[in-house]
């Protein structure tokens, strides 16, 4: 069946969860957020939410990290 993911449709196998979907994509479960139709779906429903013919998934990764310092905190730094 065909679902869209980020704007890309995506051919997925009928049965499979948002929890399953993320998995296949590479997310791991922490520092992610899942709108699924244009609603965003509780982590604690991934597992229990199948998906659906013409679903359309909006998947965001939060990655933390940077600089240690840079010039507007770097009088901060002890």
């Amino acid at each position: 069946m065909t679902i869209q993911v980020n704007g890309n449709a995506r051919e997925v196998s009928e049965g499979l969860t948002v929890a399953d979907l993320l998995r296949q994509l590479g997310f791991a479960g922490d520092r992610v957020a899942v709108e699924r139709n244009r609603e965003i779906l509780p982590r604690a429903q991934w597992a229990a939410t199948r998906l659906s013919p013409g679903d359309t998934f909006e998947i965001v990764h939060f990655v933390g990290g940077g600089r240690e310092t840079d010039d507007r905190t770097a009088h901060l730094k002890t």
